[in-house]
């Protein structure tokens, strides 16, 4: 049976208490609803629907260029009432799965167990059993372990109440059934809403089986309605990326101090140490080693590089055995070749160092370019920016910068070159020579150093 997808995505989600609709919430650096939508699309849906309303421009805008219909649902009237809003798009033949944008931990292999169960007579929902189930509808199971009903929590007895099983919104069902049951439904309840769970009675009533498909880890079931769920489903979520990258080889000095906020993949013999946080595109060749409080943005990091502490690396490429930091960032288009050494305090912009070179020490290096075996000394900063335009500095194989020198791009340095400690060099110096630029140093005797006035007493 073709399957197709609804996703419920038009809470306002006051509880946050945001200017951000619910499902753009950020969980592991991407929106909730993204995580929901990538499970979607691993099942193979023929459609992906969408029922948005509350801040509906920003939760489309989110989503550009992506294979979604988009259903708006302008009065919010319950689970049913949304999922009305998309069935006219799905046809009977159908199975429909409907998700939830604010359940974004749910795993591939229960969504899957869910949809096999829905054939094309049953009802299949997904439990999850709860130590502390509040605020969550209630499963009513038969003699015979069927379900039998939902009973929401504003609605439910005490002895209903003590129920640990607990629906977790999601649900697959023929979408043919699933429309009549709909269409059937009142809001003669608690909240005035049309309750989807109410399908399940209808179902029972009509005489077919309803499957409850438990899910295995209960974390995978937690719906996300405040900051403190948000911060609950964010453990979760590192905690199983950081399980799966210790299963890759990787090294992880503390896998609940790991945050990945994006995709990083590692190499064989990888080291992290606490603290650490990498966001975008990230990947770390074999054996490296990324000390505390790094991080790491959108990079690549070469084999045997050793990130010390509290190194910031963003959208640049560090080559093979190259050594940064601490304390040392590495800003967008900044490329480093093998063996390369950047030290404490030392920034790099748009920026290419050759193989070998280093720059140890409290240093701006922006828009140059740098060859190989170049030592820039402690001070050193590459003047590139008039007020207006940016403007290259380029520095040849095995130079000598001296200490405190600042180079007024645009400046070409020969191969081989020295510069003398504290000189400003606004010309092209040439290979093989020694150029520096010093005033002439002056003496003055007799000068007395300022003394303060005595205080007056009072």
């Amino acid at each position: 049976m073709p399957l197709s997808v609804v996703v419920l995505a038009a809470g306002q989600g006051k509880r946050m208490h945001s200017r951000l609709p619910k499902v753009l919430q950020p969980l592991a650096g991407r929106p909730m609803l993204a995580h929901v939508l990538e499970r979607a699309r691993a099942l193979g849906a023929a459609g992906i629907h969408v029922v948005y309303g509350h801040g509906g421009d920003a939760v489309r805008a989110a989503f550009p260029d992506q294979d979604l219909s988009w259903h708006e649902q302008e009065e919010q009237l319950g689970t049913g009432h949304a999922v009305a809003q998309a069935l006219p798009a799905i046809p009977d033949d159908h199975c429909a799965l409907v998700l939830c944008g604010d359940v974004p931990l749910i795993g591939e292999a229960a969504l899957s167990a869910l949809v096999s169960a829905a054939d094309t007579a049953t009802l299949a929902l997904l439990t999850a059993e709860l130590e502390d189930p509040s605020g969550y509808g209630r499963v009513q199971r038969g003699l015979d372990g069927s379900v039998v009903e939902i009973v929401e929590q504003t609605d439910a007895t005490d002895d209903q109440l003590r129920i640990r099983e607990i629906n977790t919104g999601l649900l697959a069902a023929p979408a043919g059934k699933l429309r009549d049951w709909i269409a059937r439904l009142d809001r003669r309840n608690a909240q005035g809403e049309y309750y989807l769970t109410d399908c399940v009675a209808l179902a029972v009533a009509d005489g077919l089986n309803v499957i409850g498909v438990a899910v295995a880890n209960p974390n995978e079931s937690l719906g996300i309605n405040d900051r403190l769920q948000l911060a609950a489903a964010e453990r979760s979520l590192q905690q199983r990326l950081a399980g799966a990258l210790l299963r890759q080889g990787a090294t992880i000095a503390d896998p609940a101090r790991i945050d990945i906020r994006g995709e990083l993949t590692v190499g064989r013999d990888v080291f992290i140490d606490i603290n650490t946080v990498f966001l975008g595109k990230v990947e770390l060749g074999d054996g490296c080693r990324i000390g505390p409080q790094a991080v790491i943005r959108d990079s690549r990091i070469g084999p045997e590089t050793l990130v010390h502490a509290n190194s910031v690396i963003v959208g640049s490429d560090i080559g093979p055995g190259c050594e940064i930091g601490p304390f040392a960032r590495i800003r967008p288009e900044t490329k480093l070749a093998a063996g390369v050494k950047i030290g404490n305090f030392v920034e790099l912009k748009k920026s290419e160092i050759g193989e070998g070179s280093k720059a140890n020490h409290l240093s701006y290096i922006g828009d140059a370019t740098i060859g190989r075996d170049v030592n820039v000394g402690a001070g050193t900063i590459t003047c590139n920016y008039d007020g207006a335009n940016k403007h290259r500095t380029t520095i040849g194989d095995d130079v000598f910068v001296g200490s405190n020198v600042n180079f007024v791009a645009p400046i070409v340095i020969g191969s081989g070159a020295t510069i003398g400690a504290g000189s400003t060099l606004t010309k092209d110096a040439p290979a093989a020579a020694l150029t520096l630029e010093r005033g002439d140093q002056k003496t003055v005797t007799g000068w007395k150093r300022p003394t303060k006035k005595p205080k007056e007493k009072r």
